[in-house]
C-alpha cells in the first residue's frame, strides 16, 4: 500500500526545487499573469502548463483521447495530495527534449508503455519521487476528496496543458484519459491554441469565484541570460579589438561590414552594449538569488 503524500505549496519556487531534486536539469516554473503573445513570448522556451483551481464536482462530456499508451504519458491519480507533482510530471514525461536525469529516465523507459492506471500505481509508489514531494509539505494542507462537494471546504487540484506530437493536450489524473484540445499544424505555435482554453477556463472560474492560478514549466532563465551576456560580451571584445586594428573575430560578433567600416559608429556602439550587459548582469543575479 502507497505510503501519504502531502499537500505541497503551489509556489514557482518550490516547484522548480522540486524538479530539480528529482534530476531534471534546465528548467524552472514561473507564474503566468496572462496568455498573451506578449507576456508568454520572453519565457520561451515553454513545455507546459500548469492550471491549480478550487475543484468541485462537474460534468464534462467532451471525448477522452485514446492516445494513453505509446504516446502520450498520462496517468491516473490513485492517491490524494499528489495532483501537484502529477501536473509537473504530466509535462517533464511529455516533453522530449528535456535532460530528465536518471531517476524520470529509467521511470518513463518502465511505464511507458503502460495504461493510466499502473502509471499511477508507479508515481504513487516511487520512494524517490514520493520523498521529494513530501519534503515540500505545506503546515495545513487541504486535502482533496472526489465526493466532497466544495462548500464544506476548499480543495484544490492541478491538472497540465502539453503539446505532443501534433495535438495539445489537458490532462487531468483525475479523468479517465487525456483530452484532446486542438490538433498542432506544421510549425504552428502550441500556445497560440493553448490561449483559447485557458482563457475560457478562466472566464468562467472568474464569473464562479472560483480562484485559479496558472504556471509555466520553462527554459531555465539562467542559462538563455548567460548566453546572452556571454554574446554581448564578445561583440564589445570584438569591437575592442578591431578599433586597435587586431584580428577581432567581429563578423562571428555580429557585425556588419557597414559597422566595420564605421570606427565612430563602433565607438558609438560600446556604451549601449556595456548598459544591455550591466542589465543582464542584474538580471542574471536576481534569478541566481530566486534559486537560494
Amino acid at each position: 500500500m502507497s505510503q501519504a503524500w502531502t499537500t505541497i505549496e503551489s509556489d514557482p519556487g518550490v516547484f522548480t526545487e522540486l524538479i530539480e531534486k528529482i534530476g531534471v536539469r534546465g528548467v524552472q516554473v514561473e507564474e503566468l499573469w496572462s496568455v498573451d503573445k506578449d507576456a508568454l513570448e520572453p519565457l520561451k522556451p515553454i513545455y507546459g502548463l500548469i492550471f491549480l483551481f478550487k475543484w468541485r464536482k462537474e460534468t464534462d462530456n467532451r471525448p477522452i483521447a485514446d492516445d494513453t499508451v505509446g504516446n502520450v504519458f498520462f496517468a491516473h491519480q490513485v492517491i490524494p495530495n499528489a495532483c501537484a507533482t502529477q501536473a509537473i510530471l504530466s509535462i517533464l514525461l511529455n516533453s522530449p527534449t528535456l535532460e530528465l536525469g536518471p531517476e524520470l529516465s529509467t521511470f518513463k523507459e518502465f511505464a511507458d508503455q503502460l495504461p493510466p492506471d499502473m502509471k499511477g500505481e508507479l508515481i504513487s509508489n516511487s520512494e524517490v519521487i514520493r520523498a521529494v514531494h513530501n519534503s515540500f509539505a505545506r503546515p495545513d494542507p487541504l486535502l482533496l476528496e472526489e465526493d466532497k462537494d466544495d462548500k464544506e471546504g476548499e480543495a484544490f487540484h492541478f491538472i497540465a496543458y502539453v503539446p505532443k506530437g501534433d495535438a495539445l493536450y489537458e490532462l487531468d489524473g483525475l479523468k479517465p484519459g487525456p483530452i484532446r484540445l486542438a490538433t498542432l499544424q506544421p510549425g504552428a505555435d502550441w500556445l497560440d491554441a493553448v490561449a483559447p482554453a485557458i482563457q475560457e477556463r478562466m472566464a468562467r472560474y472568474a464569473t464562479s469565484e472560483i480562484r485559479f492560478n496558472l504556471m509555466a514549466i520553462v527554459g531555465d532563465k539562467r542559462a538563455s541570460l548567460t548566453q546572452q551576456l556571454e554574446a554581448k560580451q564578445k561583440q564589445r571584445d570584438a569591437i575592442t579589438a578591431h578599433l586597435s586594428g587586431k584580428d577581432s573575430g567581429a563578423r562571428e560578433a555580429g557585425l556588419s561590414p557597414e559597422q566595420l567600416a564605421d570606427p565612430a559608429a563602433l565607438q558609438g556602439l560600446l556604451p549601449h552594449i556595456e548598459a544591455e550587459m550591466t542589465h543582464l548582469q542584474d538580471e542574471l543575479q536576481d534569478e541566481h538569488e530566486k534559486k537560494e
